[in-house]
């Protein structure tokens, strides 16, 4: 597990693990935003053995799936508001590259051209995001 800072407070990771859970909490995450579909591949843990994992550890759990099919979701107004309440918020997908769209997406215009150019400094490819350029 890699998790890369997105700003104060948001993080972007790839697949977590449910044995992950007390690194992610000691690190001081409070949220977790799957952002993973379940049984999108072979071997990958399912969304409740990752929330079980993190109720035992105390802290919250979301699981909004998305993929580039349907980016950014039906609740992007939602998802901005538990980006930013509530947190630290650790979001996973894959790669992390789906949910740090998602984080950018979520940006009000004021914050958008600054999330892009620090996602992209990160390395992720933010073509879903960019198809919603403020």
């Amino acid at each position: 597990m890699k998790i890369n800072e997105l700003s104060p407070g948001v993080g972007a990771a790839d697949q977590i693990q449910p044995e992950d859970i007390p690194a992610i909490a000691a690190a001081g995450y409070k949220v977790i935003f799957n952002n993973r579909p379940d049984g999108e591949s072979a071997g990958q843990p399912g969304s409740e053995a990752i929330a079980a994992a993190a109720a035992e550890h105390g802290l919250q759990y979301r699981f909004l799936p998305i993929t580039a099919m349907n980016f950014p979701g039906a609740a992007l107004d939602d998802i901005a508001a538990a980006f930013d309440e509530g947190g630290p918020v650790l979001a996973f997908c894959r790669s992390g590259t789906r949910s740090t769209n998602l984080w950018v997406a979520s940006r009000p215009a004021a914050e958008w051209a600054a999330a892009r150019d620090r996602a992209r400094r990160l390395g992720y490819d933010l073509s879903m995001a960019d198809r919603l350029a403020h």
